[in-house]
This record gives structure tokens, sequence and C-alpha cells, in this order.
């Protein structure tokens, strides 16, 4: 195929791809997926391809065999988990980071893909009031912002025991100890497995009726002995959006030499709404803090970021060098050296554009707007008989629980979850604390108080047919 044709062919794709890509929000499109796992493997699979189509012919068909297997995480009536709703603009900087292909890896690769992350991580630091110093990684998500701040932690607290991990890794080092919530999210152990802790190098503590740690058991525990510690506390439990006492915590590990990471995946950006700073207080302390751009910041996936107060430990952690990687002395910021990746997303461009269009004001008001939505929603159904509010609702969860005398809750917490979900809803149901909860979570952009108002409307509604259901058939 000669070169113009070429070009045609990809222009021809990439303009089904936009002109399909500037409808998609101003579609009605089902919020729950209508493929099955067997529709969608015949629709994706078939024998090898042994030629090729036409580019754009690729591309309808991608459109048309995954269309029923998306999910609405991007709508209002979004409320099963913590996601986000990908901001307009983020998808535009998307959308040109991948026109570009720009290899994020050090300065050399991309002098502007490295320098956006470095503006952007700055002006992320400000808002989130977080050290200014500190270094800030673009990763995945919450999971490898996990992972690379508690290896900087691992590389640092074992270094202030003596021992040189890059040069004698973990054979023969110091026992570490990592306490953590019996509460904590899953990710944070998955991040320490990937590491290298077993089950025996972690201490699980116990928590209050809101999953935050006990801190009597946490400063009797963090004396025990005197081996190199990391303690893992929580901005934003995921069911009940509570925080732990980070700034107590704080006042604890720092006289033990302990490293305190807190994982922060959506509460970090309470920080950023001054009547809710109080939630967080204490929390600048810390030695590192993981979260998600694409929860609250609405940046597409995917996009964490890891922070560390100790930038010397993150690059040590992270660094990947070699001959034909150097930096010249004039240029800049290496980002390879703060994530795991080294071929990796030029992940910058769509913070730093929803950065400049929200500012610190717009992300304060979509926080504020979220967490006063969730606390009006839970202050409207708390006084419906039968249903109760289990979280006091600090941030943006709701954990629900649907009982009367008639029947199991957990039957018919699960009963409501099936009566909510329809073309304009998606929830799910949770176990937490031994019982089924349904989980809200108020975090897509277009959720505004109408939103929650329609959704408050029909629990009720699907609440009170539970019940008179239950009378008609009381077994």
């Amino acid at each position: 195929m000669k070169t113009g044709d070429v070009r045609s062919a990809a222009n021809a794709a990439l303009a089904l791809a936009a002109e399909y890509g500037l409808t998609w929000r101003d579609r009605v499109r089902p919020i729950h997926p209508e493929g099955d796992a067997g529709s969608l493997r015949q629709a994706f699979g078939g024998p090898t391809p042994e030629t090729g189509m036409p580019q754009d012919a690729v591309i309808a068909e991608l459109i048309q065999a995954a269309e029923p297997g998306l999910v609405g995480n991007t709508q209002p009536g979004f409320h099963a988990w913590v996601m986000g709703g990908s901001s307009p603009v983020g998808v535009a900087a998307d959308w040109l980071t991948s026109v570009w292909g720009q290899n994020a890896a050090i300065f050399q690769c991309s002098p502007a893909a490295a320098t956006a992350e470095e503006a952007a991580a700055t002006w992320l630091l400000d808002i989130l009031g977080l050290p200014r110093d500190a270094s800030v990684g673009f990763v995945t998500g919450a999971t490898m912002a996990g992972f690379t701040c508690l290896a900087a932690a691992r590389d640092e607290i074992l270094r202030r025991a003596g021992h040189d991990f890059a040069r004698d890794g973990l054979a023969g080092s110091p026992a570490i100890r990592v306490l953590i919530s019996e509460d904590t999210h899953v990710s944070n152990l998955a991040a320490l497995r990937y590491l290298g802790f077993g089950s025996a190098q972690i201490t699980k503590l116990p928590g209050d009726s809101q999953g935050r740690i006990d801190l009597a058991t946490l400063a009797q525990t963090l004396y025990t002995d005197d081996a190199p510690t990391i303690v893992i506390a929580t901005a934003g439990h995921i069911n009940s959006g509570a925080f732990d006492y980070i700034g107590a915590i704080s006042e604890m590990t720092v006289p033990r030499g302990a490293w305190l990471h807190v994982d922060a995946a959506f509460g970090l950006w309470a920080r950023a709404v001054p009547e809710l700073s109080f939630r967080t207080a204490g929390l600048e302390r810390a030695d590192s803090w993981s979260t998600d751009a694409h929860k609250w910041l609405q940046v597409p996936y995917d996009s964490g970021v890891a922070i560390v107060r100790h930038a010397e430990a993150h690059r040590r952690a992270m660094d990947v060098t070699a001959g034909y990687l150097s930096n010249a002395p004039e240029d800049g910021r290496n980002p390879t050296q703060y994530g795991p990746e080294l071929s990796r997303r030029a992940r910058g461009f769509a913070v730093w554009a929803v950065l400049k269009v929200l500012g610190r004001e717009g992300v304060a008001d979509l926080v504020r707007r979220h967490c006063n939505g969730a606390q009006r929603l839970a202050n409207r159904l708390s006084g419906i008989d039968g249903i109760h509010v289990l979280n006091r609702v600090t941030l943006n969860q709701i954990a629900l629980r649907f009982e009367d005398a008639r029947g199991d809750a957990d039957a018919l917490t699960a009963a409501v979850e099936a009566g909510l979900n329809d073309a304009e809803h998606f929830v799910r149901t949770a176990e937490w604390r031994g019982q089924r909860i349904l989980r809200l979570s108020v975090i897509e952009d277009g959720t505004d108080d109408a939103a929650l108002d329609r959704l408050a409307m029909k629990i009720e509604r699907v609440w009170a047919e539970t019940k008179q259901a239950l009378k008609r058939h009381p077994d």
C-alpha cells in the first residue's frame, strides 16, 4: 500500500473513533452491560486473523463488539464503586496522549511529558496541602501507588536499621513489621505481597465500628519490639468513608522511627475543601500517601499518584538507570525515578489538563458537592423506618442496611439492591463486618442533587415494595 493510502486509511479509523467519541456521552445508553461472557467471547473471538482488514472497519467492529459489555460508570446513576467519571477535558488530553505516542520514561524520551508531570505534581502538592518538597510518581492506580510508596518505606526503614537493600535485598535483612487495620483495603495487602511481605510480617489491628484503627492497640503494639516498622493508615474507608486518626498516629510513629503510609485513594481529596480539612488533620505529617486521580479528579484511567515525603528514598526504590538512559545536566525531571515502569504512558498530560480546567476552587467545589449530597441523601434515608445508615457520613460513602422483623436483613438488603438496578442505576452490595450492606458511592462528576433526589425516592419506593412483598409471602 502506498504511503498516501496508508495515511488515508489511518485517518479514516481516527475519524471514526473521534466521531463516535464525540457523541458517546450524549447518547442514551444502558448503565448495565447487556452482553454476557459467551456473547462477548463470540463477538471478540473467532479464528486468528490470517489477513488484515481495513483500519476503519476494524474500529467499527471493535465498537460493535464492545458496546454490549460496557458499564456506565461515567453516568450519574453509577454508585457501586468509587470510580469517577472521566472528565471530557481529561479524555481530550488522553486522546492527544495516544496520538502523540510518547514514552514518558525519561526527560529525553519526551521533554513535554516529563515537564507536564512536574507541573501537575507541583499543583497537586499545593492543592492537597502536602510538603512541597515531596516527590510524586504517576502510576496506574492506587494499588501501584501503594506499592511504590511501600517500596520506598521498605528501603528507608532498612537503611535506618543499617541494612543496604540495594546491595543485599531482603536476604538477611532485619525482619520488618507491618501494622495495618483488619479493615484495610485489599489493594494494600496486594501491594505488600508484591513487595515480599507474607502474612507472618503483617499484624492486623482491630478497628472500631467505622473501620478506624484502634489507637490504644496500635500504641501498645508499636513498642512490643524494636523491629523496623511500617504503619498503614486509611483516609477514606471504602465502606464508611471514615478517616483514621492520622494526626494521633503520626505522634506515635515519629518517635518510634516507624514509617507512616496513608492509603488515601479518594479521601486525600478532602484536603482540597477547607471545611473538610479537619478530617485530615495531621495527615501531612505522614511519610507517604497514595491516591487516585481517576477517582475524584475525574481523570481517565489509568491515573494513580504516589507521593513520598522522602524523595531520596523514593528514587532509591524506583530508579531505573542504564548507560543509554542518562540525562544531561540541563535536562529536567526523569519520571522513571518515581514509578515502577520504564515503558509507560504519559499520564501527566491529562492530570495537567483537568487541573487547569478545575483549578483549586473547582476541585474543592466538586468534592464538596458530592460530600454534601451524600450527607443529604443519608439524612433523608435515615428517617425511613427499616432503613439503617450504618456509617457516620463523613465523606461520600453511605452504608445502608434494610431490616424488618419478618425477614432476614441480608436477604432484604439484597432484594433492595435487585430492585434498584435498572436502566438508570447501578448499585452493588458488599460484605462488611459480617453483614450484607448496600454501599452507595457519590463521586461521578455529573451526580448532582437532582440525581440523588431521584435515587432517594427510588430507594424509598423499592423498600416499600420489598416490605409489601414480605407481607404477602412471609416465608
